[in-house]
């Protein structure tokens, strides 16, 4: 069985590009770009991937992409990970970036746009893997700067495939960015959001009927409403299903109380990633 999935073609929908970003990369770009981290090697960087919860997680993921500064950085590390992709026979995927974590480092929408793009068209080549890119706004900070975000983007629509949400769900629901996803709609992105994984089930329905998106990322947590989840169903909304992500960062127990197999078996469209 390992060995027929091995083989497969498969596709991964819910890919965080920053999260890829390995040990041995990240100290190699740290000391190129003369950024200080608190690890001194790869056994230090490893050990503090112990996380209690997402917060936690995010906490490591932002200091960890500090090291990302040039085009050439992003290029290397979506390169990476789309070689990683060949390997597993991976054939398709739609990666996330964060924008907003990296202007606020001054470092410009187009610098990193740039770099995965090169990345994903030599993939394509080289390695016979496509990949889209989506932009995601981070729902911790303000509607005004997902605008503004948004405006940026809107330059780029032909290089991107659309806009999600993503980071914190706690505090951040999806009533916060109606207005910029009723504009990303009109623009013409297709639209996700991450829903259902810290926020209970009104998090995933608020996703769909104020958002107006074309897919849940996540959305674990639909499983309290069972109004809700005959909706999924009905309306065929798929579903990234992050099962691994989800141990390590404690938002199920173990792996028999995660809800891939109740949703399969209710007939809701489910997809594996590893976040």
């Amino acid at each position: 069985m390992k060995s027929f999935i091995e083989k497969m073609p498969k596709a991964e929908l819910h890919l965080h590009i920053e999260g890829t970003l390995e040990p041995d990369m990240m100290l190699a770009l740290a000391k190129k770009n003369e950024v200080s981290l608190s690890y001194k090697n790869n056994d230090e960087v490893k050990s503090a991937y112990q996380f209690k919860d997402l917060q936690s997680f995010l906490d490591l993921y932002y200091q960890g992409m500090q090291v990302l500064q040039s085009q050439e950085d992003f290029y290397q590390l979506t390169w990476a990970y789309l070689e990683r992709c060949a390997q597993q026979n991976i054939i398709y995927c739609e990666i996330f970036f964060d924008p907003q974590a990296h202007m606020a480092r001054g470092i410009l929408f187009e610098t990193v746009l740039d770099g995965i793009e090169q990345a994903t068209l030599q993939a394509k080549e080289q390695l016979g893997v496509e990949a889209k890119i989506i932009f995601s706004i981070l729902r911790h900070l303000t509607e005004s700067e997902a605008e503004a975000l948004l405006d940026i983007a809107i330059q780029h629509k032909s290089r991107l495939i659309g806009m999600g949400l993503d980071s914190t769900e706690k505090g951040n629901p999806p009533e916060k960015f109606k207005n910029v996803f009723k504009r990303a709609g009109e623009a013409g992105f297709y639209r996700v959001a991450h829903a259902g994984e810290e926020g209970d089930a009104s998090y995933v329905s608020g996703a769909l009927t104020l958002l107006g998106v074309d897919r849940i990322d996540h959305g674990n947590n639909a499983m309290q409403d069972s109004a809700l989840l005959h909706e999924l169903k009905d309306r065929e909304v798929a579903l990234t299903l992050c099962p691994l992500s989800n141990f390590r960062l404690q938002v199920v127990s173990d792996h028999k109380s995660h809800p891939l197999k109740q949703m399969f078996d209710m007939g809701l469209k489910v997809t594996i990633n590893s976040d």
